[in-house]
């Protein structure tokens, strides 16, 4: 571990350095690139050159420990040393958690969904209270929400929403609301007071990002013929019809509209190009369904992530066994002591399953 961190400050001193070249201060995608890759690797730059400051005072206090006769300096020493000890290790914790491959994702806006489950009007009334609760969040968090679709119950409820939520690090926070959230409560048109119990299915996507389709060269067959039909004598004379194949997709875009081969030819590859950009954007969207379904099951109300139990002013997460008994408060978006926690049980079991070497 300590080899890999050594290597990655190098790194940073690395972009300091080529950040401060003339040469490159006035290239501003180059700078924009370093300026991302150094911001990236701060925090774990800052934690690594505290812990090695923490290591060399543990060695000075062990030095002077071995060298010392007077029992008050030796008592001294020897509690210098406990308290290092303890922060150092505290640190190296800190760096392999900071060393765990991040998601990709972590950084981008996300699309979250909110549809009303099991319970009918009352459903759709808790996906109301799920979005001002989430509204809330990013608010405090400083983030932006746009509403991408509605869909009402006319009772001040949802059968579903959707909506963007903008912000840096969105997705790695809210990524752990998708799935199933079960509410108990009276609901206000009950009249005998009983307790119903309904859900809300929660999706939290990440963003999709715009997609650079490339062509490569060997994935293009080209063919040139006469255009047919009208044009003239040139048209007639000339190999001015181009006809694309791309081999991985096997689609095929034939051109003859223009009067010269090149023209034909670039048209052929602009619209070669946006027929594998809606191939890939299709793709992703599909990948997004299939990852909404898988997060958010059949809506039944065995399948939960969290509870909110109004009677007893309390919302348990189910998957870290946590509870508050502050509803109101996490209604207005406190779901740090939940998030926190989910966060924390994630790096815990990604460190065990794959850690980090000494």
């Amino acid at each position: 571990m300590l080899e890999k961190l050594a290597g990655i400050e190098a790194r940073y001193d690395e972009l300091e350095r080529l950040m401060g070249d003339p040469a490159v201060a006035n290239d501003y995608t180059k700078v924009a690139e370093y300026s991302k890759e150094r911001a990236g690797l701060e925090e774990l730059v800052t934690v690594y050159r505290n812990y090695k400051r923490q290591l060399q005072q543990l060695d000075d206090a062990r030095a002077l420990l071995e060298s010392e006769n007077d029992a008050e300096l030796i008592a001294l020493a020897q509690e210098e040393i406990a308290e290092l000890e303890t922060s150092a290790e505290a640190l190296r914790e800190q760096l392999k958690v900071l060393l765990l491959p991040k998601d990709a994702r972590d950084e981008k806006n996300v699309i979250m969904e909110i549809r009303a489950g099991a319970g009918g009007d009352e459903a759709g009334l808790f996906a109301a209270d799920l979005f001002r609760m989430y509204s809330y969040y990013a608010e405090k968090r400083g983030w932006k929400i746009d509403i991408i679709e509605q869909s009402e119950t006319g009772m001040g409820g949802f059968k579903q929403i959707v909506f963007e939520v903008k912000g840096r690090g969105a997705y790695s926070r809210l990524k752990y609301e998708s799935g199933v959230h079960r509410v108990q409560r009276v609901p206000e048109t009950e009249a005998q007071g009983r307790i119903h119990t309904s859900t809300v299915t929660v999706a939290v996507l990440a963003e999709i990002d715009e997609v650079d389709v490339q062509l490569r060269p060997d994935d293009i067959h080209e063919e040139f013929t006469r255009a047919a039909g009208a044009g003239g004598q040139h048209v007639q004379k000339n190999s001015t019809a181009v006809r694309l194949v791309h081999i991985p997709t096997g689609l095929v875009v034939e051109v003859q509209d223009e009067r010269s081969q090149l023209q034909n030819r670039m048209r052929a590859r602009q619209i070669l190009l946006a027929r594998l950009y809606d191939i890939e954007m299709e793709k992703q969207r599909s990948q997004q369904e299939s990852e909404r379904r898988s997060q958010v099951g059949t809506g039944d109300r065995s399948e939960k992530i969290r509870t909110y139990n109004y009677p007893q002013n309390r919302v348990t997460d189910h998957r870290i066994n946590i509870s508050s008994y502050n509803l109101p408060a996490v209604m207005v978006g406190d779901l740090d002591i939940f998030i926190d926690e989910l966060i924390a049980q994630d790096q815990a079991e990604r460190l065990a399953a794959g850690g980090v070497g000494a």
